[in-house]
C-alpha cells in the first residue's frame, strides 16, 4: 500500500468475557425499513438462538429458512443475496458485518420480504439494535476457522486473499487482520486504503458508520432499469466525479475504503464461523469475496477448525 492514504487501527480487546464462547442476543429486537434495491418495506426482527444454531434468515412471508453461508449465496451483482428461487434475502452484508464483528454466532433473523432494510446505508443502526438487545455468552465452544495456506482469487487487477496468521498460543482468541485498497476514476474517491484488526471496538469506531456509495450516472441507469428504488441521499453517498452530492458531505475521512472493508467483513462472515488469519484485497467486491470463501473451502488443506481446549473440556 505504499503511497496510499491508509488507516491503521490496532485494537486487541477481546470479545466479551469468554472470547472462545458462542454468543447470542439477550432479547429479541426489530426494525422497519426499505430495501435499497427493491424499494419494498420490510419488518426485520433478530431473535436469540441456541448454541450451534448459527445465523439463519427466515422469510416469514414464505415460511422458508436460509442459513447465512457462503454456499447459499446466489447473487452478488449489486449486493450479497442468499437463498434460491423466490426465497431470497438481499443486502445481508451490513447486518452480517455487525453480527460478526461482535462475535454473535447464533441468531434467527426474521424478515417478511426479499431484502434487509438499508436504514442509513451503514452498519451503525444494526450495532445500535445489538446494543439495545444485549449480547450474552453461551459458554459453549466456538469453532474458529484457521487459515493454513494462502488462498487468492483474482479478476483482472482486482484480487482478494486469505493468509495464515501465526498464533502465539493455543488459547489465543481468533484474530482477523484486514487490509484493503480501492482505486476509482472519480476524483472524489481516487485511491484509498484501510487496515485494521477486527474487534468490536475497531469495527464500531472505524467502519460501522461508513455508508454504501454509488456514482451518480450509475444511480440514474439503475433507476431507469427499475432498480435502486429505495436509494436516496439519506442512505447512500452519491459521487459525481469530483463532488460528493450529499448535503452533509462525508462522515469521516476515506469513508469509501472503510465501507468496502465493512462489506468484506459482512461477506466473510458467511464462512460459518470466525476466521483466524489475514485478509488482503485490492478493488474487491461481493463477487470476489464470495469467490474467495468458495476457494478456501474447496480444499481441506487450506483450513482447519480450532477451539480452546479448556472451554471444550468444560462444555463436555
Amino acid at each position: 500500500m505504499d503511497g496510499l492514504p491508509t488507516i491503521l487501527f490496532d485494537d486487541t480487546s477481546l470479545l466479551g468475557d469468554a472470547p472462545w464462547s458462542q454468543r447470542t442476543l439477550k432479547a429479541p429486537i426489530g426494525c422497519v425499513g426499505v430495501g435499497v434495491h427493491s424499494g419494498r418495506k420490510a419488518n426485520l426482527t433478530l431473535h436469540p438462538a441456541a448454541p450451534d444454531h448459527g445465523v439463519v434468515f427466515r422469510r416469514t412471508d414464505l415460511g422458508v429458512d436460509v442459513p447465512a453461508r457462503f454456499d447459499r449465496v446466489c447473487d452478488t451483482r449489486l449486493c450479497t443475496v442468499i437463498g434460491s428461487g423466490e426465497a431470497r434475502i438481499g443486502t445481508v452484508e451490513h447486518l452480517m458485518a455487525a453480527l460478526s464483528a461482535n462475535g454473535i454466532d447464533n441468531v434467527l433473523v426474521e424478515i417478511d420480504g426479499p431484502e434487509v432494510p438499508i436504514l442509513d446505508g451503514s452498519s451503525a443502526p444494526f450495532l445500535f439494535l445489538l446494543e439495545c438487545a444485549g449480547i450474552v455468552d453461551q459458554y459453549v465452544p466456538r469453532q474458529t476457522i484457521e487459515i493454513l495456506r494462502t488462498v487468492r482469487v483474482t479478476d483482472g487487477d482486482a484480487f482478494a486473499e486469505l493468509r495464515p496468521f501465526p498464533r502465539a498460543s493455543r488459547v489465543e482468541p481468533p484474530m482477523l487482520d484486514m487490509e484493503l485498497t480501492i482505486d476509482f476514476a472519480a476524483p472524489a474517491i481516487g485511491k484509498q486504503g484501510c487496515s485494521l484488526r477486527l474487534t468490536p471496538n475497531s469495527f464500531r469506531d472505524e467502519l460501522s458508520r461508513a455508508r454504501t456509495f454509488a456514482m451518480a450516472e450509475e444511480v440514474a441507469q439503475l433507476q431507469k432499469a427499475g432498480l435502486a428504488r429505495g436509494g436516496s441521499l439519506d442512505n447512500a453517498v452519491v459521487v459525481d466525479q469530483d463532488k460528493v452530492l450529499n448535503p452533509g458531505g462525508l462522515r469521516m475521512p476515506r469513508e469509501f475504503a472503510r465501507h468496502k472493508l465493512l462489506d468484506a467483513v459482512g461477506d466473510l462472515a458467511l464462512a460459518g464461523g470466525p476466521l483466524h488469519g489475514r485478509f488482503i484485497a485490492h478493488r474487491t467486491g461481493h463477487a470476489l469475496n464470495n469467490k474467495l470463501l468458495r476457494a478456501l473451502f474447496a480444499e481441506a488443506a487450506n483450513w482447519r477448525t480450532i477451539m480452546d481446549d479448556s472451554l471444550a473440556a468444560a462444555a463436555d
